[in-house]
């Protein structure tokens, strides 16, 4: 394969089509969080869920966000045990969450044959209070491994949390970009020269970080927009 590849469409459909197998898979789904009721949740879209009122940007939207927790958790582990059959033995699978959602998530990562290994909090420089109580400062990213982890030569020690806040100004293409200096410490844990998936592309951060950290890529986005970013960005790392 070339060091990168981007399929358009959407996840379920296209994973059941790939072969090759991968090291690790690195995803940040569409969290389907918020709303208090169904209503709710199926009338806000990610721009009303996740930027401010005030923001002076118009990101694009995307699909998928409106499922309630029962939908989320079957969709997502189908998915999940998808990404499964394509891995390696030891191979890991790190999978973002909100507080929300991370129940729901850790049991979609074991619905899809993971072994769950742990969490890891991602804190947020830029994050919102709230009143009279705590901040909404972390999201979490849940470790799974398909059998025992991979034993890397050299051994490898990974930090046990995160810290960077999402892109501003004409770096933020997508709406819930992470930021690639925190990717680039994940997509280690896939060995060097390895295969990362990511299912969930967005505008490509796992790709270029993967790429700039001497591992090859293959991303599924199905928003032909954001593909689109996400193929100028792979490229051009």
């Amino acid at each position: 394969m070339t060091d990168w590849t981007l399929h358009r469409g959407d996840a379920l459909t296209l994973l059941p089509t790939l072969g090759d197998l991968v090291d690790a898979v690195i995803c940040d789904p569409p969290y389907n969080s918020g709303g208090r009721t169904n209503a709710e949740r199926r009338a806000q879209g990610a721009r009303d869920k996740y930027v401010s009122g005030y923001a002076g940007h118009a990101l694009a939207d995307f699909d998928g966000d409106t499922r309630d927790q029962r939908g989320y958790t079957h969709w997502l582990g189908l998915v999940l045990g998808e990404s499964y059959r394509l891995t390696r033995p030891g191979g890991s699978l790190l999978v973002f969450t909100d507080w929300a959602q991370l129940p729901a998530t850790s049991d979609a990562l074991q619905a899809g044959g993971w072994t769950w290994r742990g969490i890891i909090p991602w804190r947020k420089r830029i994050n919102r209070p709230i009143r009279d109580g705590f901040r909404r400062e972390c999201e979490y990213v849940l470790w799974g491994t398909r059998g025992e982890p991979l034993r890397h030569a050299p051994t490898i020690y990974l930090p046990g949390w995160l810290e960077g806040s999402q892109p501003r100004g004409k770096t933020r293409v997508h709406i819930t970009q992470k930021p690639v200096d925190v990717m680039r410490q994940l997509v280690r844990i896939a060995p060097e020269g390895g295969v990362v998936l990511d299912p969930f592309t967005g505008s490509g951060t796992t790709g270029v970080a993967a790429l700039q950290e001497g591992r090859r890529f293959i991303g599924i986005e199905q928003s032909a927009h954001y593909a689109g970013a996400a193929e100028e960005r792979l490229a051009a790392a």
